[in-house]
């Protein structure tokens, strides 16, 4: 078993504030998922109308589309359109690796089996049944669960409340995220949500999640997904 020692330090950082001279360009051609390999589980993804689109599978666990390469720090816009009925999210500084893994938390080693996809996801949540409405808000995938709301700051039920009025219902939701150092920000439709600071994972790739569900065909779509790579121009 290969043993990675992992030690995360969270603290809130403030208010975010969105950079003015972004440099943005596309990291799906809207035609084709050249640059892209699926990991996980099975779910069906293509390319539709200039979008990807992620259609669930029964039986099989979670599915990740990632991207070929990794970036370390960067701003990421992207808009979705989700099913009211499935959970997503966009994986950041993720990675996946052949063998078991073991990540260290409040002192346990918590075990990653081999092909596991695991680190940030930028959640996509418009949870109806709970009335928990957490999309941009971060999860550690395979790892520690939610991070903010959670363990590295952030009000839930003031995320909620917030959540609740900015997400749009059956159309299009814009998100941004800024991931630089172990700062990571995050804005819904304009508006700032998550903002703390995480050292645990400083590079990976990105991955566009379909979650497991027990009903097949239901659909999320991802369109104007734009990166600018900020380790590439320092």
């Amino acid at each position: 078993m290969r043993s990675v020692l992992l030690i995360a330090v969270c603290f809130v950082v403030g208010v975010p504030i969105a950079v003015a001279a972004d440099d943005l360009k596309p990291i799906f051609d809207g035609k084709t998922l050249n640059g892209w390999v699926q990991k996980g589980g099975q779910a069906e993804y293509r390319v539709e109308g200039g979008c990807i689109v992620g259609k669930t599978v029964i039986k099989t666990p979670n599915s990740f589309l990632c991207t070929a390469k990794d970036y370390a720090d960067f701003i990421l816009e992207f808009e979705f359109r989700v099913d009211p009925k499935l959970n997503s999210g966009v994986q950041i500084r993720s990675q996946c690796f052949d063998k078991d893994t073991e990540f260290e938390h409040a002192g346990k080693p918590v075990k990653i089996p081999a092909g596991r996809v695991h680190g940030y996801q930028c959640e996509i949540d418009p949870d109806l049944v709970r009335d928990r409405w957490w999309t941009a808000g971060i999860y550690d995938e395979g790892r520690r669960g939610w991070l903010f709301p959670g363990i590295c700051g952030g009000d839930a039920k003031q995320f909620t409340e917030q959540g609740r009025k900015i997400f749009k219902r059956a159309d299009w939701n814009r998100v941004r995220i800024e991931a630089r150092g172990p700062s990571i920000k995050t804005w819904l439709n304009g508006e700032p949500r998550a903002d703390f600071s995480d050292s645990t994972t400083l590079s990976g790739f990105i991955a566009l999640q379909v979650h497991s569900h027990a009903e097949a065909g239901l659909e999320v779509r991802w369109r104007n997904i734009r990166l600018q790579d900020l380790a590439a121009i320092k």
